[in-house]
């Protein structure tokens, strides 16, 4: 991506399969009026999980990162960096 905006960012974006967003409004409800560090909980927990239960890859795990680290400040494209990577180590 040669341009880290937010319009830039969202123009690259691709349907998210179905099954992938019945479960994204499954937990938009499930964290509905939670704090920051509440919600990265449980999004952590569910890709925990997933990873286990061997329905989360490797690849999507980059995939995930490589579309949201661009949006993100410093700090926080830190951590996730580090949270995927633990991810993929599961």
């Amino acid at each position: 991506m040669a341009n880290n905006d937010f319009k830039s960012f969202s123009q690259q974006k691709k349907a998210l399969p179905p099954e992938w967003e019945k479960e994204v409004q499954r937990f938009a409800a499930a964290v509905e009026g939670r704090g920051e560090a509440d919600v990265l909980q449980e999004i952590v927990s569910r890709a925990e999980s997933a990873k286990r239960a061997g329905t989360l890859t490797n690849a999507e795990i980059d995939a995930f990162t490589e579309q949201l680290a661009p949006v993100l400040d410093g700090g926080k494209r830190k951590k996730l960096f580090k949270i995927a990577e633990k991810l993929k180590r599961l």
